[in-house]
């Protein structure tokens, strides 16, 4: 039980925090000056590494642990769709949104940024499905 706790928290944090950055922060990219968008976006980029890394370990790391380990009434099928929400979440991130990073550190292009959007919607979906999942594991 602790176990799944543990991921529901990080998975829980990333999936408010992700909801966050869709309806306010990345909208309002579009409302920084070009002549102060580098400088912003190394320090968005920087400080928001802070606040993910080790909530998107945990929840990866514990969403291994939970298919290793099974905790008592948490299904093979239940355990192995919670894995691959993770890692759909790790792919998406090192696919479409570092890159997208990269490419606005340097300008602020709106057509990348709308990207970056769409797939940071993807991430959401996904960290809010896995949140659900453990409250159905715990339940």
């Amino acid at each position: 039980m602790t176990l799944l706790l543990i991921v529901l928290l990080a998975t829980a944090f990333m999936a408010g925090l992700s909801w966050f950055i869709s309806v306010v922060h990345y909208p309002l990219f579009a409302w920084v000056g070009a002549p102060e968008w580098r400088a912003y976006h190394a320090v968005h980029t920087s400080r928001t590494g802070y606040v993910v890394i080790a909530p998107m370990v945990v929840e990866l790391a514990g969403s291994g642990l939970i298919v290793l380990e099974r905790p008592a009434g948490v299904g093979a099928t239940a355990a192995l769709a919670g894995l691959a929400l993770a890692v759909l979440t790790w792919l998406v991130t090192f696919t479409f949104s570092v890159p997208d990073h990269g490419r606005l550190s340097q300008v602020f292009d709106p057509a990348t940024g709308r990207r970056l959007v769409r797939g940071h919607h993807v991430r959401t979906v996904l960290w809010s499905a896995h949140a659900v999942l453990l409250c159905t594991m715990i339940a």
